[in-house]
């Protein structure tokens, strides 16, 4: 266990107050990565376009993705991200902040991605573009000015695991398998928006709904509050995790707030439910 980490850390979690002073900094990139569900009823692109913090980069996670899997946003090859991130104008020597216009929803998928390739130069705003709004700061609806930079990327395999990976997990428990989903989808109580998939969730696993990670105002809580939200669920925080959820998104926000827990023996489970629950020969747990 690394030491918790609390208040504006570059490396994970930055305030409204820290991206305001920091807005003009050249080696400065942000990164719009808002992503909902199609019960929502929301364009994540054409939002972005209307307005968005300045400078301010689009990040699809549907498009900058595996595109040979059948899987949603199943995380991009090594060369794809690259080459994705040099169009975008982000790359090496540059600080990266990742919002998104929930709050905090996926934004924090789009910093595990940059950790897996290896880069630790990025943060989340907390509170995301809500807070930021309601705080009336500044927005754009112009097109940043983007320069190419060369990204190098080490990709660090250990921060992701397969559905054999999180299968020996379930059956050995030598890792806890944590869910971020509602304690309703948890039990299979209620159905999945996927209609292929079955209801319920990973035998032997444990639940902490993203949202027990938030204060009133959308920001994470810290220290103790946030360990606690964790230990409510059940979750041991000396042993390894796994994070899952129903495609990989809010088990981001998981490990956002175990790697703040100073907890780095954390892996997330990119196929999470929409892998599981679609295969038959896969256990399900209910109740």
């Amino acid at each position: 266990m690394a030491g918790v980490i609390v208040g504006d850390d570059p490396k994970t979690l930055v305030s409204t107050e820290w991206l305001a002073a920091h807005l003009d900094d050249p080696d400065l990139r942000i990164i719009d990565a808002s992503y909902y569900l199609a019960d929502m009823g929301r364009d994540a692109r054409a939002e972005y376009a209307a307005g968005h913090i300045p400078g301010a980069r689009f990040f699809d996670i549907d498009e900058i993705a595996d595109g040979r899997s059948t899987l949603p946003h199943m995380v991009a090859p090594v060369e794809k991200f690259m080459s994705r991130m040099r169009a975008m104008g982000v790359g090496d020597g540059h600080q990266v902040v990742v919002y998104d216009g929930m709050g905090m929803f996926s934004a924090p998928r789009v910093w595990w991605n940059f950790r897996l390739m290896g880069k630790t130069d990025v943060a989340v705003l907390d509170g995301g573009l809500p807070k930021w709004l309601d705080e009336g700061r500044a927005m754009e609806d112009m097109p940043p000015i983007v320069r190419d930079r060369h990204m190098t990327v080490q990709r660090q395999a250990h921060l992701v695991k397969d559905v054999t990976q999180v299968a020996s997990a379930s059956k050995l428990g030598d890792w806890q398998i944590v869910d971020a989903r509602s304690p309703a989808r948890f039990r299979g109580e209620e159905p999945e928006a996927r209609p292929e998939l079955r209801s319920g969730r990973i035998p032997n696993s444990k639940n902490v709904h993203y949202a027990t990670l938030f204060n009133a105002d959308g920001t994470m809580k810290e220290g103790a509050a946030l360990r606690a939200a964790f230990e409510a669920g059940g979750v041991d925080m000396d042993k390894r995790i796994i994070t899952t959820c129903g495609s990989g998104v809010t088990a981001a926000i998981l490990m956002l707030g175990l790697t703040r827990l100073g907890h780095m023996d954390v892996s997330l489970y990119d196929g999470s439910w929409s892998e599981w629950g679609q295969f038959e020969q896969l256990k399900v747990e209910t109740g």
